[in-house]
């Protein structure tokens, strides 16, 4: 497990923001419950942090062999899941486990930070299991 920083544009408010836990291995979380796949797939809230654990761990493990830093972004109640930060390259990526819109914090996100591309990870979007398999190079 490793903790990812927020994204900001300042090391100050960077370090000072609690980070987001991260597993390596999507097995780390499954070991642990008592609930079966199934079970999981059915509670909407436990599916959608499976999900989005799932993208963590691939963007993670990714990002070490091709060098880009990994982070999230929070500000009050609008949040997105993962930026990506490659250079001067900025990839925002929402993930959603239900049908969704654009959210306040990927629009959010877009105004303060004008990232090169903003991708949503799920039914409305990329499937997950797309993504998956995707080569985070290749975005």
């Amino acid at each position: 497990m490793t903790g990812i920083e927020k994204y900001a544009n300042n090391t100050i408010r960077k370090r000072s923001s609690s980070p987001k836990f991260q597993v390596y291995n999507n097995a780390l979380i499954s070991a642990q419950s008592a609930d079966t796949f199934e079970m999981v797939q059915k509670d909407p809230a436990k599916w959608g942090r499976v999900v989005e654990s799932a993208v963590g761990t691939h963007l993670l493990n990714q990002s070490f062999t091709e060098h880009f830093e990994l982070s999230y972004w929070r500000e009050g109640s609008a949040e997105v899941d993962f930026i990506l930060k490659k250079q001067d390259e900025i990839i925002a990526i929402e993930v959603k486990s239900s049908k969704a819109a654009i959210t306040d914090g990927m629009r959010k996100f877009k105004t303060q930070f004008s990232p090169n591309k903003m991708l949503m990870v799920g039914p409305d979007g990329l499937p997950w299991e797309q993504f998956l398999k995707t080569d985070i190079a290749s975005l």
